[in-house]
Order: structure tokens, then sequence, then C-alpha cells
């Protein structure tokens, strides 16, 4: 709870540390009866972003394309038929900046899909004009390369070299042959994909890039082209919106990730949501609060215009919830966590309605759950739905009505980031008193306020000493409480203590 006499401002800090929510349109919610999420059903349901407390929205692939994911576009100027028309993404995006809620696309632009014209093209012959557009190499120079067993921390492809069935010469498709590797040696490439920003900022409106794949640009031994070639895409983006924003999937470790940030102002932080993960495994408080403070240091140390952007899942990652043994305690605890410490936190569409979901793919990715069955009229049905089903996950419509819900926690969660300045844009520091192995414990501060925080992982209660001047309780979840010179932390509670 927080301090019922404390005055209480919300305050919208996107892009710094701002909250976005990620979108699938496909499972979303269905507006015309065919069982697939469309526009129009995200415009329909801008007020439930909007309760929740999100900042923007970053939707998963809209273009064109062959796949039901649509990370292989076939037209980089146009909405997949599926989904609507470019009128109703038109509509949906003026909806949403009424609402003070900022619009994120995809852009896919390391590969294209086979079925692209581009490559349909490339592939007639050596003396296409659109050959020099993907990558090429005849069979005897990369036998080495075919005999490949090795897969990535993002892709689990091991055959990258592709045969179009026309001759000697390959294609390098780094994820699958269905979608071949632009080639950004060419000029006429770069300037390609910088019209096609062009056309989704300023003509379309859009406000920044989710940037699929960033590392791939170039192969992994020539990272210091793919470096280069964002900052040149950031410079370029920037002529059209200023204040454009792009952020990355840089899918490693943050050595690897941190030279990206000279181009890509926004990069993922995927080791939040796996030391996470590795912290409740361990029973060990400290883990992540000392993993992020070593990150921000890290990444200071290079520049000071970057935005952190921190998940807790995402359409790639088994549900959290799953992750988490189905375990309520430990999914309210984790988004608290989420929301207390630095960054710009992303939540994956349905974990705030507690959703299951595990691999392949379509299954982390299954139909929202807007009411019980019978009075879902905008329930998505392209997928027959595994985990999230009626009978494992309580609809929205029903959660909103308990107080105790996974839905009423997240609204609260993140009103109690947007309205603590020290929560959302504080430093985060790190205690020097020694607490219980299984306690997280970290300071936030601003230059008008200074919070403490407390997160018992373990499954067992803890006493720990109030330190000293921190005696307000600002918030508490699942019991805990000051008690004199003490706090009580119960199994998986959190407290969050004001001067």
């Amino acid at each position: 709870m927080q301090d019922a006499n404390e005055e209480l401002e919300v305050k919208n800090y996107w892009p710094e540390a701002g909250i976005t929510y990620e979108i699938f349109i496909q499972s979303f919610y269905d507006t015309d009866g065919d069982g697939i999420g469309d526009i129009n059903g995200v415009t329909k349901k801008l007020d439930h972003v909007q309760e929740l407390g999100a900042n923007a929205i970053w939707f998963m692939p809209l273009m064109p394309s062959p796949s039901y994911h649509k990370y292989d576009v076939t037209d980089y100027k146009a909405i997949h038929p599926d989904y609507g028309t470019m009128d109703d993404f038109k509509q949906m995006l003026d909806e949403a900046h009424k609402r003070d809620i900022k619009v994120v696309i995809d852009m896919i632009i390391n590969h294209t899909s086979d079925e692209h014209p581009w490559f349909q093209e490339a592939k007639k012959g050596r003396d296409n004009p659109y050959r020099d557009y993907y990558v090429w190499a005849q069979y005897d120079t990369i036998q080495d390369y075919l005999d490949k067993k090795v897969v990535t921390l993002d892709s689990d492809n091991i055959r990258q070299w592709h045969d179009p069935g026309q001759g000697d010469d390959y294609y390098y498709g780094f994820f699958t042959g269905d979608m071949p590797d632009l080639n950004f040696d060419n000029p006429k490439v770069r300037e390609e994909i910088y019209e096609i920003g062009r056309y989704w900022l300023a003509e379309v409106g859009v406000d920044g890039f989710r940037l699929d794949a960033a590392k791939h640009i170039y192969p992994d031994d020539r990272a210091a082209d793919s470096h280069e070639f964002w900052e040149e895409f950031r410079a370029e983006m920037e002529k059209v919106k200023p204040d454009v924003y792009l952020v990355g999937e840089v899918y490693d470790m943050k050595e690897v990730v941190a030279p990206y940030l000279t181009g890509l102002r926004a990069l993922f932080n995927f080791d939040f949501h796996y030391t996470l993960l590795e912290a409740y495994k361990k029973e060990d408080g400290m883990l992540l609060a000392k993993k992020q403070h070593d990150i921000l240091a890290f990444y200071n140390g290079i520049t000071d215009d970057f935005i952190d952007a921190t998940i807790s899942s995402n359409h790639d990652q088994p549900r959290l919830l799953n992750e988490l043994g189905k375990s309520k305690d430990k999914l309210k605890q984790a988004i608290a966590i989420l929301m207390t410490m630095p960054g710009a936190p992303y939540i994956y569409y349905g974990e705030e309605i507690g959703m299951l979901g595990k691999k392949p793919d379509p299954n982390i990715r299954e139909p929202f759950l807007w009411d019980v069955a019978e009075q879902d009229e905008g329930r998505t049905k392209w997928i027959t739905p595994a985990f999230s089903t009626d009978n494992t996950v309580t609809p929205l419509a029903i959660q909103k009505e308990d107080a105790d819900s996974y839905f009423n926690h997240y609204k609260r969660v993140i009103q109690l980031r947007n309205t603590h300045p020290a929560l959302a844009i504080g430093s985060l520091e790190l205690p020097a008193e020694k607490y219980p192995k299984a306690v997280m414990a970290y300071q936030r501060k601003t230059g008008e306020q200074e919070l403490y925080v407390f997160h018992n992982l373990g499954k067992k209660s803890v006493e720990i000493p109030l330190p000293q001047g921190f005696d307000r309780e600002v918030y508490h979840l699942k019991g805990a409480k000051v008690n004199g010179d003490k706090i009580k932390l119960p199994a998986f509670s959190s407290i969050v203590l004001g001067k």
C-alpha cells in the first residue's frame, strides 16, 4: 500500500524510464470475426493499455509476410491484409497519441522474406540488378561453413548458406533459408532501408523502431561494421525525427552489447530476465541487484545517453509464470522487482493476467483472454491454445473485479513507479550492510527522493533491521511490514520504504 497522506502525481517517463507494452496483433483482439487479431482490435483496446499504466506500445511485425509471425517481410511499406489497412493503422496511431501512448513498430531489416520481390529478382542470375542486394558465394568457397554445427543464443539454425536450386551459387540466411540476409555492403541496400525508415516516421507517423537481429547486420567477425551501420542509421532517422526512439535486439553479454549504444540508444537487457530467474532458483537476493549495478556502471562508462530496456519476458521466451513454476507469489514479486529497478521496463501482452506458455514459439503467443469464453467476442482463434485456456487463466474481465488479481497488482506497481521519481529515474545504490542470502536490497535516489527497497526471494520468512531514517512505508507486498526497529519479510514479500 502507499501512504494515503502522500500527494501522488503520475508522470510519463518515456522513453528514458517509461513502460512499453509488447503486442502480437495476431493474438490480441479480433474485430472482423476471421479469428485473427487486427489493428482495429488494438484501437478498441487502447484503454486497456492506458489503464495498465503503459506509456508506449511495441508491435511485433505488422507488414505483409507469408508466415504467422511475420519476421520475413515481403513489402516494407504496407500492412498485412489480415491485420487491416494503412488507414486503420493511422487511425489507431492517432487514438494512441491522444492517450499519450507512443507507438514503436518492429523493423526487420537484417533479412527479407525469400518471397520479397527483391529476392525473387536476385535469384534469377548473377547479372540481375538485385543480385547484389543479398549475400552470395560459390559452393567451393563455403564448404567449411556448410559443415558448421554451431548454434547461437538467438538462433538454433546450423545451416546458414542455402541453395536456391539454380547452379553453384548459395545465398546467406542467418536464421533460415526463408529469410535471406540483405547485403549491407551495397549502398543501394542501405539507402532502401533508410527510405523505409523515413516512410514510417514521416509519412505514417510512428515514434520509433524495435530493430530485430541488430547484431547480425554483418557477420560476427565484422561487429565494428555493424556498429558503424547503426550509427549511420540513427543519424539518417534523426534527420527526419530528432527524437526517434530506436531499441535494438542484441542478444549477448554486456561487453558485446555495449558498443551498439552509440547507434541504438536503447538496448534490451536480456541479462535482467535470466538473472532474475537464476536469483529465484538459487534464492540469492543480491544476484540481480549486483548484476544490474555492474551493467549500468559498464554502460555509463561508454555513454550517459542510453536507455536500459529491461524485460521479464517477451515473445521469444517461455511465459514468466511458467518459468517461475506457476507461482502466483513469485510472479507478483518479479513484477514488483522489475518496476522498482532502474530501466525502461517492457511488459509482454498477457503477462498482466498470468498467461502461460512454453516453446515452441506459437504457444508463447497464444490468444489474450478478455472475458469468459462465451462472452469473449474479440478472442482470436488462429491457434488452439495449449497453455492459456479458460481452465488455466482467469480472463481480464474477471480479474478486474478481484483486488488480489494479477491485473490489479500490475496496475498498482506500475502506478507506484510512475508516482515515485526515485523508482523511475533514480540511481541504483547497493547497501553496505549484509542481509540474509535470500534478501534483495537496494536504494533508489534522486535529488528530492530516497527510497529503500527490500524483496525476500526465499521460501522462509526473515526479519532484518530497519535502516536508519527509513521509517515510512511507501508500498508493501504479501505481508511485509515494519515492526518497531525491524522489518518482517515473509516468503516472496517486498517492501518500499521512504524517509
